[in-house]
């Protein structure tokens, strides 16, 4: 335990060295640094606006083009992830060599246009390719934004840093659900796709034009770039030989498929469980989505760095105790059969859930140099997102057809349950297996 307080009290010194000792440029002012991650958080609030407004639509979406709980499935998860992390290694390795603003700025307006191309389709087929669209883009957002905050912010502060980005989720996703769930009802599903995905085309205008690339490694105080991009291969294997890192990886997409497989069938189980019109579970997911998952986005950063500072594995051991209890909490909204107890509940679901991504990303990149940090983001996307969100919605779709046709009572809300409860559990295995390893893990990074 003394070994790893000394060499918390190390790193922080050496923060504090490298904060005196980084060069003059725009992030110098905290003002601009401040801004900057303003910009960035507001993409990450079209990326998941974008994102999710198909779950609070996939009711009426259902109901005209005559789909199954398994096609819902692969239209919110599988077919957005499969292209979302095929794309996102190749633009990972780009942003670690290249501009990643002006890669932001592209992806953003690829990601809008394919969003409002969804308001035309006249099939299931013409709106699964949109959607593989809307992956591809997003694909180039969070890696490249993940790298410029590791830069610009010190390790002491990264992880609060990157969890008030990640607020941006519950955001969007808010914005998505209220906005989406009001159009759909007043007007049509297809107009919603319209609204929300435009306005990203004048984002990305902004952030081109106004947000400086920072120099890697800037938070470090290095003062110019010089070192190449590792390859992805070296980066890849060593990652791989990084223990703690392939717990985390799995952690964090365990708690993602719990996020994805059980929160993006939340509003579809309410619907069919109690007497509510869409635009009211709408307003409901907004509020309980948005705050409390932008709450607990926030809250698991700041307890993550203030502990975090005296033990690294606090960065791990805080979502492991907020994760575990995300199985009472989950219980209690799919069986509790008291449907305004059941939307309050949301709230905290979400707040448990979303307090894992600040810290997660924050260790992460901890294990490697700065020339690394967009493809281990990229790397743990990846991973996250092929078993959370591509695999999370599917599996819960699939068994809930399965249990409609065995005639079982409730299909839908069994299906989360079995599914939510399993990946709680299992995710909490791997934070604790991965604390084991991450101290030692930290003390090898590469320079």
């Amino acid at each position: 335990m003394s070994s790893d307080v000394s060499g918390a009290a190390g790193a922080s010194e050496a923060s504090t060295k490298a904060e005196a000792e980084a060069p003059r440029t725009p992030y110098s002012r905290p003002l601009y640094r401040y801004y900057v991650l303003a910009v960035l958080t507001v993409v990450y609030i079209f990326n998941f606006v974008d994102r999710q407004l198909l779950v609070i639509l996939q009711e009426p979406i259902k109901a005209e083009l005559n789909l199954s709980d398994t096609q819902l499935g692969l239209l919110t998860g599988f077919a957005f992830a499969l292209f979302y992390v095929i794309c996102g290694i190749p633009i990972a390795r780009w942003a670690d060599k290249g501009n990643r603003r002006t890669i932001i700025a592209l992806a953003l307006t690829i990601w809008s246009a394919m969003t409002a191309m969804c308001g035309l389709a006249g099939n299931y087929a013409h709106l699964l390719l949109a959607r593989v669209g809307v992956g591809v883009g997003e694909a180039g957002g969070s890696p490249p934004a993940h790298s410029m905050i590791s830069d610009i912010f010190k390790p002491k502060n990264r992880a609060l840093a990157l969890s008030v980005y990640s607020i941006g989720i519950y955001i969007g996703i808010l914005i998505g659900f209220a906005l989406g769930g009001f159009l759909a009802n007043a007007f049509s599903w297809r107009l919603a796709f319209f609204v929300v995905g435009l306005p990203g085309i004048f984002m990305a205008l902004l952030v081109f034009f106004t947000v400086r690339e920072p120099i890697r490694g800037w938070s470090e105080g290095n003062e110019q770039a010089v070192e190449p991009a590792p390859p992805i291969l070296d980066v890849a294997r060593l990652l791989w030989t990084r223990i703690s890192f392939r717990h985390i990886a799995l952690a964090a997409s365990l708690q993602a498929f719990i996020i994805y497989g059980i929160g993006n069938w939340l509003p579809s189980y309410f619907l069919r469980t109690y007497e509510l019109d869409i635009g009211t579970i709408g307003a409901w997911m907004a509020l309980t989505t948005g705050f409390g998952g932008g709450l607990g986005s926030f809250f698991g950063g700041w307890m993550a760095d203030k502990f975090g500072a005296k033990d690294v594995r606090w960065y791990l051991w805080v979502p492991a105790i907020l994760t575990s209890l995300l199985v009472p909490v989950q219980l209690a909204i799919l069986l509790s059969g008291h449907m305004y107890f059941a939307l309050i509940m949301t709230a905290p679901f979400h707040f448990l859930s979303a307090a894992y991504l600040g810290a997660v990303l924050a260790v992460s990149h901890n294990l490697v140099s700065g020339r690394m940090r967009a493809l281990t983001s990229a790397v743990l996307f990846f991973v996250l997102n092929l078993i959370g969100l591509g695999i999370g919605p599917v599996i819960v779709g699939f068994l809930s057809d399965m249990f409609t046709q065995n005639g079982m009572a409730a299909p839908l809300g069994t299906a989360m349950v079995i599914c939510g409860t399993i990946a709680a559990i299992w995710s909490v295995i791997h934070y604790i297996l991965a604390a084991r390893k991450v101290t030692a893990d930290i003390a090898r990074r590469p320079l």
